[in-house]
């Protein structure tokens, strides 16, 4: 097993000699979402290239920063871009914003990203609250890093998604009178699209979105015991849906699209929280 904490520790203590609050909320923003850091009142920003042991992420629309901001008096920290495993990176440096977070001190985590329309009802725009998710892919990584025995967990003690922070979720676009769609995130390592042959398999098992991040940062922050809840931005049709070819400019594109309906969920769920 990784040591998170000796590998991270001067990583660690520098954040938190730069943190000016204790945050009740992180927030992990996907491709094309960076924008929300704009909805919010920065109070101060740090670029990751600027911290010790932090990676660099190298896709489009992951600007790389740490904002922390505040919203109707609730304290939140920002991750404007997150680092993939098909990127290069290990499973303990993909979930460094959830490392960060929790020893940080927040108990609320609320993931983003963008993903492949499955569910033939959906369309590019529609938001999704995540009800649940496949994690075989990274149950060996788990494994490795914090000795997970299966995506349970050794104690039992994930409990993924949270349905009481999920009812804020449906209940915050309720008020704001967006029409959330719900399913099953299905996880996949990249760096690749899926093919249709592939897509045809998830959906014969379920899957409603499918998405390259977001699943080991939520197994892993569930396991720290923190509150936990994942929006996915529907920003295309997954290969073989429809004819036209994928690509990442679309995701980006799509995401700007609906930038201002996500901000306005995003903010009543932290108004809500």
């Amino acid at each position: 097993m990784v040591d998170l904490n000796f590998k991270y520790k001067t990583l660690i203590d520098f954040l938190k000699s730069e943190s000016p609050f204790i945050p009740e909320l992180s927030i992990i923003l996907g491709s094309g979402l960076g924008d929300f850091a704009d909805q919010l009142q920065i109070i101060k920003s740090i670029s990751t290239s600027d911290i010790p042991g932090y990676p660099v992420s190298t896709v489009v629309g992951h600007k790389g920063k740490i904002h922390f901001a505040e919203y109707e008096n609730k304290k939140v920290i920002l991750f404007q871009g997150r680092v993939h495993f098909y990127e290069g990176y290990n499973i303990n440096e993909c979930i460094i914003p959830v490392f960060i977070s929790h020893k940080l001190g927040a108990k609320n985590l609320l993931l983003t990203n963008a993903a492949g329309g499955i569910n033939k009802n959906f369309v590019p725009g529609d938001l999704m609250l995540t009800t649940s998710f496949n994690g075989i892919l990274i149950k060996k990584e788990l494994t490795d890093l914090i000795g997970l025995t299966n995506l349970a967990g050794k104690d039992n003690s994930i409990n993924l998604p949270q349905p009481d922070l999920n009812s804020i979720i449906k209940k915050s676009a309720l008020d704001e009178k967006i029409n959330i769609k719900e399913g099953v995130y299905w996880y996949t390592k990249g760096p690749t699209y899926e093919t249709p042959a592939e897509i045809r398999f998830f959906a014969k098992y379920g899957a409603d979105a499918v998405g390259m991040s977001t699943v080991h940062e939520a197994v892993y922050s569930s396991y720290l015991g923190m509150k936990t809840a994942a929006i996915s931005c529907i920003t295309n049709f997954a290969a073989g849906i429809s004819t036209q070819k994928l690509s990442h400019s679309e995701v980006t594109e799509t995401a700007d699209r609906v930038k201002d309906t996500f901000a306005r969920l995003v903010k009543r769920i932290i108004k809500s929280l």
